[in-house]
């Protein structure tokens, strides 16, 4: 289960402190000119070692395609690509490699596969989402072509939170600050969190709000494939993902008469009033905004002494040791856009194999 997507499709591989991660791209459509220092610039969005309330691991996270783009054009033919790693410091994990430590894979991994990298995580590790990102940067370079944008940004750490929807910020601010947050002044607050945290040796959750403007009405295929389970499917699948929702989300346990979506005349366009639904009904995208935030649990590794048991089940206390982000959101805000972009192009080449005929 290495492959998501059906149409366009993203294989990953490699390993945190293996030689490279990287990934396969089919489906793609040829003849689609890439901007591949718009990729590097997405890569640059996620990579470690960016800001003090990061990971200090330096990486370059430069990316070599290997196939299926001649001329800076796409081929149509599978799209392959590495990023090698370079600064692995394996050691960091010697202390843990008999023990398993709390909500972390090490556990599953060893009762599902009998072994297990205990570098870095292996392929648990959120080193692997780079081939998301490169993915994600491909198909954004193919929905900007129809007009479509996605943005992600930090909605709240702790209880630091943004109290307005989405349409009351410049969200192009988010850019401006470590955090990723479209609102400078909750940005302040949110960094100042993790700093006492990362000081604390502890870590800290929180949640990502993406959205999606531009969609055309009719993507999306029900009642399995239906838009919203495609973008459920897609962040659920992020490392230290918890909780998806979109539109009005839980909120929506109200009375129908407050939150049904009317439809209006716009001009020769059906338009709705609101949007409770989140730009999604019955599966569909309607022509409205897609938003939806995502919940991430604090980074599992925390600086402190923990009580576990070893790989024979022995009591016993550990204490990571390494370099790991305190916080996950600023790093996951491109990982989120990156999946999404993913969802968004898979649904529209789905779109055209259901188009309805014209005599």
């Amino acid at each position: 289960m290495n492959t998501f997507g059906t149409i366009f499709r993203l294989t990953s591989f490699g390993e945190s402190h293996g030689a490279a991660v990287g990934g396969v791209i089919d489906g793609c459509p040829p003849g689609l000119e890439l901007d591949m220092d718009f990729i590097q610039s997405e890569l640059d969005r996620r990579r470690p070692g960016q800001s003090r309330i990061t990971t200090p691991r330096k990486e370059a996270d430069k990316v070599e395609f290997l196939s299926g783009v001649f001329e800076n054009k796409t081929t149509g033919a599978p799209i392959g690509f590495i990023v090698r790693n370079e600064n692995q410091q394996s050691s960091d994990y010697d202390n843990i490699k008999e023990a398993f430590r709390p909500s972390h894979a090490d556990f599953t991994y060893q009762e599902k596969y009998g072994i297990r990298d205990y570098r870095g995580g292996g392929r648990s590790s959120a080193r692997e989402t780079i081939a998301r990102v490169v993915a994600g940067a491909v198909a954004k370079i193919y929905l900007r072509r129809l007009n479509i944008d996605i943005t992600a940004y930090t909605s709240q750490v702790g209880d630091i939170a943004l109290e307005n929807d989405y349409r009351i910020y410049d969200l192009s601010r988010a850019e401006d600050n470590f955090v990723r947050c479209p609102d400078p002044h909750v940005a302040e607050q949110m960094i100042k969190l993790i700093q006492e945290v990362r000081y604390q040796g502890d870590t800290i959750g929180g949640t990502i709000t993406g959205v999606i403007k531009g969609t055309p009405v009719g993507w999306g295929e029900p009642v399995f494939g239906k838009l919203h389970a495609m973008l459920g499917s897609a962040m659920l699948s992020i490392n230290a993902v918890k909780g998806f929702e979109y539109g009005s989300g839980f909120d929506v346990a109200e009375r129908g008469s407050r939150v049904n979506d009317s439809f209006y005349n716009d001009n020769g366009r059906v338009a709705t009033r609101t949007n409770y639904s989140g730009g999604i009904q019955a599966g569909i995208s309607n022509g409205q905004d897609i938003y939806f935030r995502v919940a991430f649990k604090p980074v599992s590794t925390i600086l402190r002494e923990q009580r576990t048991v070893d790989m024979q089940g022995n009591d016993t206390i550990i204490k990571a040791r390494g370099r790991h982000d305190p916080c996950v959101l600023p790093r996951a805000v491109p990982i989120v856009e990156a999946m999404a972009a993913i969802t968004l192009l898979d649904a529209c080449l789905l779109s055209k194999a259901t188009a309805p005929l014209h005599p």
